[in-house]
């Protein structure tokens, strides 16, 4: 193993232990490629949040966020055009982007996903916030997918739908966090609704649990139609990739129930999923990627009418 897929093998491991464990289930030279592009992922929203592969964040002023992001455009930039770059993450980029001619538009519309946070943007209704989580979420799915050889678009559509799914899941786990962090990703439309006004201070009240969870349950709900969307694409991915997906989106999937189960007291704490439980939803997940071999000899239902970035 070279120097640049050890770095981004370290950078999974740290950065996100039920990912780590889904990609296992890869095929060696897969599974090297996804660790690539997982390292770019989590070096650039590092370098946006301050923070180290997703750990405690060092705040940062907008100004130096908005000099990081044009740096981190500018070396993305410099990678596709396999130009030199000497940052580990930036060559893992280079090799993953140029091997499987992922198109530059993806890559620059992660950071401008990215771009959202660092302009503290606010999102009134249930679109602007899917255009967010396509921003930071959805369009590494495709760039995914696109690693494991799918082209067609409607297979892409599928995998930008599971991206959907677990941003929608990682707003609602971390309501109170980003509440405290000054951010508020969900819809503002629906929290007046539901009572509450969409500021930071509202959604970190306890006072104001019982109502923010109302809008969370929307939220998991509009999730839910996205995992069962994305679960069609299964079909279309070589097996070892279709077990590795399977399983990670069976283990974030779970994140999301036990938020519904919990209640409102769940917005009080981050939730995870218990190691043990891990081990049985990564078999769970391999028991559907096997079940998918038999759905692709049947003609695929047709995507339900959800918001669509692509």
């Amino acid at each position: 193993m070279d120097a640049v897929v050890a770095h981004s093998e370290a950078a999974i491991t740290k950065g996100s232990s039920s990912f780590q464990a889904a990609a296992r289930l890869f095929g060696r030279e897969l599974r090297e490629d996804v660790w690539q592009l997982y390292a770019w992922c989590r070096h650039c929203d590092d370098q946006i949040d301050g923070q180290d592969h997703g750990g405690a964040s060092a705040p940062l002023t907008a100004a130096i966020q908005r000099q990081r992001l044009d740096t981190l455009r500018r070396l993305t930039r410099a990678a596709l055009r396999n130009e030199r770059v000497d940052d580990p993450a930036f060559m893992a980029f280079q090799r993953v982007a140029l091997k499987h001619q992922i198109p530059e538009q993806w890559p620059m519309e992660l950071l401008d996903g990215f771009a959202l946070d660092v302009d503290a943007t606010r999102y009134e209704a249930e679109d602007e916030t899917l255009l967010y989580c396509w921003g930071v979420a959805g369009v590494v799915g495709v760039m995914m997918a696109a690693i494991m050889g799918v082209r067609d678009q409607a297979v892409l559509k599928r995998a930008q739908d599971l991206g959907l799914a677990f941003q929608l899941t990682n707003i609602c786990r971390d309501v109170r966090e980003d509440a405290e962090n000054g951010r508020v990703y969900l819809p503002g439309e629906a929290l007046r609704e539901a009572g509450v006004a969409p500021e930071p201070e509202a959604l970190a009240d306890p006072e104001s649990r019982t109502a923010v969870f109302e809008v969370v349950r929307q939220e998991l709900k509009l999730a839910e139609r996205y995992y069962r969307s994305a679960r069609v694409g299964l079909r279309a991915l070589p097996f070892r990739g279709a077990l590795a997906v399977s399983a990670a989106r069976c283990v974030y999937r779970e994140i999301g129930r036990r938020i519904l189960r919990k209640g409102p007291e769940a917005l009080a704490t981050r939730m995870s999923v218990p190691k043990p439980v891990m081990v049985w939803l990564l078999v769970r997940g391999g028991l559907i990627a096997v079940w998918s071999r038999a759905e692709s000899l049947l003609p695929a239902p047709r995507r339900p009418a959800l918001w669509s970035r692509l």
